[in-house]
């Protein structure tokens, strides 16, 4: 890894904070973002007949199937309560509480659903391609956060305003979910802080792919990026943490304690000279 030419990061500074960075490091993302393609004929349909209301997104990613029994039961009794109408990826047994308005799937096309301007909130996890396909398309978040980065990305959208993020420990009490997609629904601030980000995102001189592509070919056709490196890699250890220099100043630290401990001695010697001539 340390001898890696060029380093190809999945995000960019749109959604990370600022940070220093060396020059082989590349920022590709949202690489996998790309306009929304034509629904299938019964997703459309679904989507069209949400009326104003529109349509909530829910999915879990490809690690959670589903909820505890609790958890689903609660996140369903909320979602019954919506105007909305919500496309639910998930498997397992059926929520008991399930309402009229929720279509429950094991696969949908998150980008394409993104991309529809019937789309008004999405609920999800916290993965990487979750939370950059929701912030290429300017849908605000109800996160769930359960392992991994997710609550890493989440926070980062919810610091620039356009996610809320819920605990699977307080999803289900005090009607809490119920509460924090009501408020990203309700407050147009949400859903304008990530079309900002969507519109920052997207202005840029190449294409998040296209960059990486051509520094990995960059790397293939000189054989290697060596001149873009840190030079901390070919550094002994000493120099790199600096020991030679703590020993320097250590070194000058300790001359100059023994100069001013030697002027003092001549100076008190000089003194008691002097005075026992003067007895």
């Amino acid at each position: 890894m340390l001898d890696a030419d060029i380093w190809l990061m999945r995000v960019d500074f749109v959604f990370e904070f600022p940070r220093p960075t060396m020059p082989n490091v590349v920022y590709m993302g949202g690489f996998q973002c790309k306009p929304a393609k034509p629904l299938p004929e019964h997703l459309e349909e679904f989507m069209q007949s949400s009326g104003e209301h529109g349509v909530i997104i829910m999915s879990l990613g490809t690690f959670v199937s589903q909820l505890p029994a609790e958890i689903t039961n609660e996140v369903a009794a909320a979602f019954a309560k919506l105007p909305q109408k919500i496309i639910w990826k998930h498997e397992g047994d059926r929520p008991a509480t399930l309402g009229n308005n929720t279509l429950l799937v094991d696969w949908m096309p998150q980008n394409d659903l993104l991309g529809h301007p019937k789309t008004k909130l999405f609920v999800a996890h916290g993965g990487t391609n979750g939370v950059q396909e929701a912030m290429y398309h300017g849908v605000p978040v109800v996160g769930l956060p359960v392992f991994f980065d997710q609550y890493d990305n989440l926070l980062r959208l919810k610091e620039r305003g356009g996610a809320e993020i819920l605990s699977l420990r307080t999803v289900d009490k005090d009607d809490n979910f119920l509460a924090a997609v009501k408020r990203v629904l309700n407050d147009p601030s949400y859903r304008m802080n990530m079309q900002r980000l969507s519109r920052l995102h997207r202005d840029a001189p190449i294409k998040p792919m296209d960059s990486a592509l051509f520094w990995i070919e960059f790397v293939m056709r000189h054989k290697g990026a060596a001149h873009l490196r840190t030079e901390s890699y070919r550094l002994p250890w000493y120099s790199y943490h600096s020991v030679d220099v703590m020993l320097f100043l250590a070194g000058i630290t300790l001359l100059i304690f023994m100069t001013f401990a030697a002027l003092v001695r001549y100076l008190c010697s000089g003194c008691v000279r002097a005075k026992s001539k003067q007895e």
